[in-house]
């Protein structure tokens, strides 16, 4: 390897030991006040942790420790993990070429590739950085080992995005700094679990070096990339006791730990079953209907009968009478025995009403309702832990590549629940809807087909209608050129 020039070897240990040097100098920016606060304890402190609202900039300042980590000491080893692979991949792996591409010196240095950022030139596989994942299905010992097999004299670890990281992957990085000559364990992330090693970290301050990060409007000491305005909307909307508020404002941890409804894996596997006809021939067949007012969001009729979901129809700005009629048709030509709408706001009360001038009888539900169980919080809560269930029991759902389906995995897997007092409390829809970028209007329309009990009416026609195999409730709308692609022409009998 090249040696360094007398000027720049005296520079890298100034960065040494001053990492907000560093990036004031090798970046040209200034560092927050929290950022200043980790750069500056990041050389005297082997375990920091940074316990954080939303959007403060943890992986910014993860990433900046990292090339100070890289860049300064011989030979080093970093392995990175996140909560999951992709996330890791949009995050942290990502800022770490942000960083490198303002700075002519890291780019001649170093390059950079999808899981692996490595020293140029022969010392390539002993001076790098590294993505891992940890393998959620996997035993404690499987998941330990993710970052297994750092055993060298300057070794870093960095856990993105912690709050949801289980204990058993930081089994091997505190292994490892038992027998280096400096190690340290980075982690950050927002307080979303009562178990972890962030909440590990936030209740053993002896060992850990503990940077809280806030958004509260109130708090001096807030972190200035936290909107004031968007930190006072959603105080005022949902409660300075909301979980979500105490999580993405102020940082804090809940009362109990918000967690996923369901596994990506879960619904994948739903997504790959198959039922033949009379399986649910004296299953009842019902319609949810998730009513779109304007602009992005989707209005969705979503089709269920007993363990199969079908193909959603799905429509942009079309109004009650045409939604009606829609469905309406569907109705009769499907001989469906129930059919819920949701009605959160008054947006689904045109379809409702044009529905009973056409002689329906469609059911309005409140996402806001009582549930018919009091476990659940609201009738939201109630309808999507019944979908899961639904699915973790052997549901069908419709295959991947129909349109809507990635949207519905995302949702079912990124909403999160907790509790209040003993009730399951869902998270509210305008915060899943801000973290995917749209209105989880499929995961709304299949939840709705569980909003009440249903008894069949037409076994026997059913009976009959089974003998011809047609079981493709919206075969009929596939075929017709105007709605041809919404439906995807799918017909869960009989393949694309």
């Amino acid at each position: 390897m090249t040696a360094y020039p007398a000027d720049l070897v005296r520079t890298f240990e100034r960065w040494w030991d001053e990492p907000p040097r560093m990036v004031r100098e090798l970046f040209g920016v200034t560092p927050d006040p929290f950022q200043d606060e980790v750069l500056a304890a990041f050389p005297k402190q082997p375990r920091i942790a940074m316990l954080a609202s939303k959007g403060p900039g943890k992986t910014c300042t993860e990433s900046w420790c990292a090339w100070n980590f890289l860049l300064t000491r011989p030979y080093p080893n970093i392995a990175a993990v996140s909560i999951t692979a992709e996330n890791l991949a949009d995050n942290l792996w990502k800022e770490m070429a942000k960083w490198q591409n303002r700075s002519d010196l890291l780019l001649s240095l170093f390059e950079w590739k999808k899981t692996r950022i490595e020293r140029r030139g022969d010392a390539a596989s002993t001076w790098w950085m590294s993505a891992r994942s940890w393998p959620r299905s996997g035993s404690q010992e499987d998941q330990a080992n993710t970052l297994a097999g750092l055993h060298n004299d300057y070794v870093m670890f960095i856990l993105d995005e912690s709050g949801g990281i289980p204990d058993s992957v930081m089994v091997s990085a505190e292994a490892a700094l038992s027998s280096c000559i400096e190690g340290h364990i980075l982690q950050g992330g927002n307080p979303t679990h009562r178990d972890g090693p962030l909440y590990k970290a936030h209740t053993e301050r002896h060992r850990w070096f503990v940077v809280e990060i806030n958004g509260d409007p109130d708090d001096p000491r807030r972190s200035p990339r936290v909107s004031t305005e968007w930190a006072r909307d959603q105080i005022a909307t949902y409660g300075a006791d909301n979980p979500w508020v105490l999580v993405n404002v102020f940082g804090r941890f809940p009362p109990s730990s918000l967690n996923t409804l369901i596994g990506p894996e879960e619904v994948l596997a739903a997504m790959k079953r198959s039922y033949h006809p009379s399986d649910i021939e004296r299953s009842p067949r019902v319609l949810g209907i998730d009513v779109a007012l304007y602009g992005d969001d989707i209005s969705v009729i979503f089709p269920r009968q007993g363990l199969v979901a079908f193909n959603p129809m799905r429509h942009r700005n079309i109004n009650g009478i045409t939604g009606a009629g829609l469905v309406s048709r569907k109705i009769e030509d499907w001989e469906v025995d129930a059919c819920f709408l949701d009605n959160t706001g008054g947006f689904g009360t045109s379809w409702t009403d044009q529905l009973r001038l056409l002689g329906r009888a469609p059911i309005p539900v409140l996402f806001s309702e009582e549930p018919n169980d009091r476990r659940y919080y609201n009738k939201r809560a109630e309808i999507y832990f019944l979908g899961c269930q639904w699915i973790k029991d052997g549901g069908q759902l419709p295959p991947l590549n129909v349109p809507g389906m990635p949207e519905l995995l995302a949702a079912l897997t990124r909403t999160t629940y907790t509790f209040r007092g003993d009730r399951l409390l869902l998270e509210p829809k305008e915060m899943v809807k801000a973290k995917l970028g749209y209105s989880p209007d499929d995961a709304d329309g299949l939840c709705l087909t569980f909003s009440h009990p249903v008894s069949p009416r037409h076994i026997e026609a059913r009976r009959r209608i089974a003998m011809k195999a047609e079981y493709d409730p919206f075969s009929d709308f596939a075929r017709a050129p105007q709605h041809r692609g919404m439906a995807g022409g799918f017909d869960p009998y009989g393949g694309v």
